[in-house]
């Protein structure tokens, strides 16, 4: 009975990766073909063949194509991200934009915005280091002897607050010009797109993606509890530092590359877990992630004739919602998730 359900579980995720690979590739394809300007297949693969087509090459090669490749890399290490919080400290609302990581990179990047009038790569690297910082914070101060989940959870929460703080007064000093150009950044949008984004990013996700393949095999530990893992050998404290690392590091290169695109990291893992039958998978949430972010901003991009709305906005639509079932949820059952 046992090898029979465990059988059918490893068929239902085998299945549910394949389906879920698809609809990144189908929506990968849609996002540069379809939209304002379409472009044919044929015309696509002779575009990547090096041939020059009078405006579809500019287009595809410098604006759809970026953009479409900076999308599914900031959805699968969102979606990474989070699963990694959310499984190691046991709750669904332990993600990188819930508790002030996210909002730490907003900080910094709109000081860097307002106060030095930084833009394109100085405002990611300043995100990239708000982000550090502030998790660095977090986790010195929920740490007594380990850092306890909730404990690192309400300190988040803090920091998210004063965060919020320190954007809302920098925005409410500065010019309305520079105002909305902060503005953008902070809904996450990826209508800045370009290569200069996409190479830093996917040489960080080569590095990250393998280590955080590679800590997984401690995550499942974690997720029992510090007893247990401490029980079959887990040492617990530095593999949660190296998967807190991890995460981080993750959430904060992609909030660089993107803004903080709202909710996908919290949305991921959930999703994820319910599709897998309450299983955690770090691969299934990296493309849960991916296929949000390809599809919202293709949605915000194409919804409403004239206006491209950046995808943060059509992500936090779906997140707020989502965010109010999870803690309805949690009040009738005694936990999310």
């Amino acid at each position: 009975m046992v090898r029979a359900a465990r059988r059918r579980s490893l068929r239902r995720g085998r299945t549910i990766t394949a389906v879920l690979a698809a609809a990144v590739v189908i929506l990968f394809a849609v996002s540069i073909l379809l939209g304002t300007y379409t472009v044919t297949i044929p015309d696509f693969f002779r575009i990547l063949g090096g041939e020059k087509i009078p405006g579809a090459t500019f287009i595809v090669m410098e604006s759809k194509l970026p953009r479409a490749v900076i999308g599914l890399m900031v959805g699968a290490a969102f979606g990474i991200s989070g699963s990694i919080f959310q499984t190691m400290l046991r709750n669904p609302l332990a993600s990188p934009d819930i508790i002030g990581i996210s909002y730490g990179a907003s900080a910094s990047a709109v000081t860097a915005i307002v106060v030095f009038g930084a833009a394109g790569s100085t405002v990611s690297l300043a995100a990239l280091c708000g982000a550090l910082v502030v998790a660095l914070a977090i986790y010195l101060l929920s740490r007594r002897g380990a850092a306890a989940g909730y404990r690192l959870i309400l300190v988040g929460i803090g920091f998210a607050a004063v965060m919020q703080s320190i954007v809302t007064f920098l925005m409410t000093r500065t010019d309305v010009r520079t105002a909305s150009q902060a503005l953008v950044w902070l809904n996450g949008s990826l209508n800045s797109s370009s290569w200069e984004r996409a190479v830093p990013l996917a040489a960080a996700l080569l590095v990250l993606l393998p280590a955080a393949a590679v800590l997984a095999r401690q995550l499942r530990g974690l997720e029992l509890g510090d007893d247990t893992a401490a029980g079959l050998g887990v040492r617990v404290e530095a593999s949660r530092l190296g998967l807190l690392a991890a995460g981080v590091a993750l959430a904060a290169v992609a909030t660089a590359a993107a803004g903080p695109v709202s909710f996908i990291a919290f949305l991921s893992g959930p999703i994820a877990r319910r599709l897998l039958g309450g299983r955690n998978s770090l691969a299934v949430s990296a493309l849960v992630g991916a296929v949000i972010v390809l599809a919202a901003d293709f949605a915000g991009a194409n919804l409403v004739p004239g206006i491209s709305l950046p995808v943060g906005v059509v992500t936090g639509a779906l997140g707020a919602p989502f965010l109010l079932w999870l803690l309805v949820t949690a009040n009738r059952v005694g936990r999310g998730g």
